[in-house]
């Protein structure tokens, strides 16, 4: 579902099979797709945005929607910085993924989305 077929295609390849592997119910998408982006940003859902994942030139970028409220013990986010409600997991090449790790924090983000303080936003009117 990516334009690039080098390391960063295959890097979202294995996050993709750990995302799903985690949740079978989770929902796959390709969102915001545009000239600059043809191949559009491979969304994950359940309940609520899980994460997004974008190819960059120098690396992989899967950015949680409401990251800052998820556990994250294993320090799989990069540093926060002022971050607000977001936060990301910066893959380059040759990084390996905790994959344990990522698929408490997939359960975590699913398990937020169900929980009492998720409010899914509304659609805008048009």
């Amino acid at each position: 579902m990516t334009a690039t077929t080098d390391w960063r295609a295959a890097t979202l390849d294995r996050v993709r099979a750990a995302i799903l592997a985690a949740d079978p119910a989770v929902v796959e998408e390709i969102k915001w797709r545009k000239p600059s982006n043809p191949a559009g940003v491979p969304t994950w859902s359940h309940g609520g945005l899980i994460c997004t994942g974008e190819t960059y030139k120098d690396k992989v970028k899967l950015t949680f929607a409401r990251g800052a409220k998820l556990s994250d013990p294993a320090g799989l986010f990069g540093p926060a910085k002022d971050t607000g409600t977001r936060r990301a997991i910066d893959l380059k090449e040759g990084d390996t993924l905790d994959e344990t790790a990522f698929t408490a924090l997939i359960h975590d983000a699913i398990a937020h989305n169900a929980g009492r303080d998720y409010v899914p936003p509304e659609k805008p009117r048009k």
